[in-house]
């Protein structure tokens, strides 16, 4: 029995009994898959103030933050705002295969839930903290088109802005550079998104139930959901990947999708992700970290970037994957039966060789797509 699985033990006699002895629709689970099922959990995960970034979880900060997510004059035409791209209606994201600010963008717009409980963030992991990532849209052309002077001078004229700054960071905008001004900036919004944590849902209710040996709770989690979990668990193995309580390891993955976003131009996946983490001068080992000690720095210091990382990409959380269509990093999969088809019947011929060893074809029943697909929409 592996690490993980021993891990829920001590619950699990009592709720491997429950199971069992309940209802027909819970005998489907061992001992080992009661105690995957419990990894899972419990949810809300508690988390700490992040140490490289000193307003996280400052009240005022936060408030501040979600001022700036909202406002149109981070964009140098005033025209969208990081909510426009971010809905809270669509799980914090925007709808669409690829995002669209300026112009259109190669990538998915990833959704907001749970950030803080990322190590890396983007799809290819070029920042290592949360703030830094939300410099990347302020400055890229297609997304927010500004630049660090441009920011502070947008600021200091829109007068609520300006008085928040200083309210929050006890200097007014003159008194700081661009670049640490913008940082500023980011830090406050990184405090706010924190804050998108996503409720718990009809699993975590199961899962609960499980744990407590509450039958009646058990027995209400529909059963095709019950049947695509096992299958999650056990055949189809997506928890080697989407593993914990936010159903992801958080690192990088080659499977099997394309890395053209268009002719003549590769997404270099990961090993961009890396090449820009270590030139970034905002990432934990920079200047600009807040926690002298640079103690969450050393999967930073430590990263490497070897042939293998060409075509990978983020694990994403599946949490509130039924509010965050389309799937995938180039947003091509239109829904999750979509990217089950994709995972039952993979391009073996994508896996290149540097790349994943585990992911082969599932050949998943008609049936037991649709129990997968029941399964995840559960979360």
């Amino acid at each position: 029995m592996t690490l993980r699985r021993t891990a829920c033990a001590a619950l699990l006699a009592g709720a491997t009994l429950l199971v069992t002895g309940a209802a027909h629709s819970t005998e489907i689970f061992d001992e080992d898959e009661v105690a995957l099922i419990l990894s899972h959990g419990p949810w809300p995960v508690k988390t700490d103030p992040d140490p490289s970034n000193r307003m996280s979880g400052k009240p005022a900060a936060i408030a501040y933050g979600k001022i700036l997510f909202e406002s149109n004059d981070l964009s140098i035409d005033r025209q969208r705002s990081c909510a426009t791209c971010h809905q809270e209606a669509l799980g914090f994201g925007d709808g669409i295969a690829r995002g669209f600010g300026i112009a259109r963008v190669d990538r998915n717009t990833p959704p907001l839930y749970n950030m803080r409980l990322n190590r890396w963030f983007g799809w290819d992991g070029k920042s290592d903290n949360l703030w830094a990532q939300s410099i990347a849209p302020i400055l890229d052309a297609r997304e927010l088109g500004m630049t660090p002077e441009i920011l502070k001078a947008r600021l200091v004229e829109t007068p609520n802005l300006a008085d928040g700054y200083r309210d929050v960071f006890g200097a007014p905008l003159a008194t700081h550079d661009a670049e640490t001004a913008m940082v500023n900036v980011a830090k406050a919004l990184a405090a706010f998104q924190e804050t998108i944590v996503s409720g718990k849902s009809s699993f975590d209710r199961f899962r609960d139930a499980l744990a407590a040996e509450d039958k009646a709770g058990i027995d209400a989690y529909p059963d095709p959901a019950k049947r695509g979990l096992k299958l999650f668990v056990g055949k189809g193995r997506c928890d080697l990947c989407h593993f914990g309580a936010n159903f992801t390891n958080g690192e990088f993955h080659d499977i099997g999708m394309p890395h053209f976003p268009a002719p003549g131009r590769v997404d270099k996946g990961r090993y961009g992700g890396i090449r820009h983490l270590r030139q970034s001068k905002f990432n934990l080992l920079g200047p600009f970290n807040d926690d002298g000690l640079r103690a969450t720095a050393g999967f930073t210091r430590h990263v490497r970037l070897t042939p293998k990382n060409w075509g990978e990409f983020r694990v994403p959380s599946l949490r509130n994957a039924a509010l965050t269509a389309p799937y995938m990093h180039d947003g091509s999969k239109d829904t999750l039966a979509d990217v089950v088809n994709h995972y039952s019947e993979i391009p073996e011929e994508r896996l290149h060789q540097d790349g994943e060893k585990l992911l082969r074809p599932l050949h998943l029943s008609d049936a037991e797509k649709a129990d997968l697909v029941a399964f995840l929409r559960t979360l």
